[in-house]
């Protein structure tokens, strides 16, 4: 996650560089809610075309991990949709819940990461240790042998 985190961070860096001169932001308050819009946009579809189209990111590629569908099969489209909304319950809950109680400081970043680590433990409801977001969205990480 972390290595995929970094490539990410480049996208939504050159998306927003992006977005900032087209709409010629000035402030960072300005068209907050279109950047946001723009940028959960750009990552839907950053994901979304490598899981359909090559089943792996270039971090999945070097980690010898490939996305399939609950048969083995290549992911669609929707299935790659699915699975990118469903991801962002790995953070959403805790955000809306530091939304909704007004914290401030740490409490603003321990629950997040309390609602991260309660996500990653999901793995234990599931015989095959799969994530939830995976199981919903009836896919599957798999690993493929490294080239010779």
């Amino acid at each position: 996650m972390l290595y995929e985190s970094m490539l990410v961070l480049g996208l939504v860096f050159g998306a927003g560089l992006l977005f900032s001169v087209v709409m010629q932001q000035r402030h960072a308050l300005f068209l907050r809610g279109g950047m946001q819009a723009w940028l959960f946009f750009i990552m839907a579809m950053y994901f979304v075309w490598f899981w359909s189209h090559g089943r792996q990111t270039l971090p999945m590629k070097t980690w010898y991990i490939r996305l399939v569908d609950r048969f083995g099969q290549p992911v669609g489209y929707g299935r790659a949709l699915l699975r990118y909304l469903l991801c962002w319950l790995w953070v959403l809950p805790g955000l809306i819940l530091v939304y909704l109680l007004g914290t401030k400081h740490w409490m603003s970043v321990l629950i997040p990461a309390a609602n991260m680590a309660l996500w990653a433990l999901t793995i234990y409801l599931d015989p095959q240790r799969q994530f939830l977001h995976d199981r919903i969205a009836g896919t599957r990480l798999v690993r493929v042998a490294a080239p010779t």
